[in-house]
């Protein structure tokens, strides 16, 4: 059986003079899902977008939209991004008082729920939560920024969380976020992973005013993952 792979292009890279058309452009191409990155300048050093920017595109697109909180406390937001149309919340352990809590919450607002791992932060988080878990997020860089270089230690990490899903059991998404491009993707997915955040790597591919201009670099993608068995 062939496996499912999503590319999600994070709209940290598009053009925020034109996100709505963006999105849309990109979803036409053929990614998967819209993925945010939401940054406080607290948690992370760098401040993007909040739950009235997701609330302004979810009426020019069905797309799954997947919310990364680096922010910290967590859950005061959490119910903002459910009500402005998220369909996934995840965020990092360390910004969590009560891990079991957040997590709960997410799910009684109506989301799938994650945890998202930095490239230093250990996976034993993992360890009495995996029930709860619809996606584990691993960063590739260091979050605060778009354009780094994956950290190829992150591989062994990846390789660690797939052990972990399978012998769960259950149908958790694992996604790699960081400096993942065509010349890596297929290295990554071979790792175990299945859902790929892309920013500058899908946005900052095209500079002319086509529509639907993405469909090269995320074709290009989908053959890398093609050849992965």
């Amino acid at each position: 059986m062939s496996k499912t792979f999503r590319i999600a292009p994070s709209i940290l890279s598009a053009n925020f003079a034109k996100l709505g058309q963006e999105v849309t452009d990109v979803i036409a191409s053929g990614a998967d899902i819209i993925h945010f990155d939401v940054m406080d300048n607290h948690y992370v050093p760098n401040l993007t977008i909040g739950p009235l920017v997701c609330e302004s595109l979810r009426p020019v697109t069905d797309a799954f939209i997947d919310v990364h909180l680096m922010v910290k406390p967590v859950d005061r937001i959490i119910p903002d991004f459910a009500k402005a149309g998220a369909n996934m919340i995840t965020f990092h352990p360390e910004a969590s008082e009560h891990i079991d809590r957040s997590l709960a919450l997410i799910r009684e607002c109506g989301c799938k729920a994650g945890l998202v791992f930095n490239p230093g932060t250990s996976l034993h988080y993992l360890d009495h939560v995996m029930d709860k878990l619809d996606m584990i997020l691993l960063m590739s860089v260091n979050p605060g920024f778009g354009g780094q270089k994956f950290i190829p230690e992150t591989l062994n990490k990846i390789r660690a969380v797939r052990e972990r899903i399978n012998a769960s059991g259950r149908d958790i998404w694992l996604e790699v976020d960081g400096g993942v491009k065509i010349d890596n993707i297929a290295e990554v997915a071979r790792a175990g992973a299945d859902v790929f955040v892309a920013g500058s790597a899908v946005f900052g591919a095209g500079k002319d005013s086509d529509a639907h201009r993405y469909d090269s670099v995320i074709a290009a993608l989908r053959a890398e993952l093609a050849g992965v068995a």
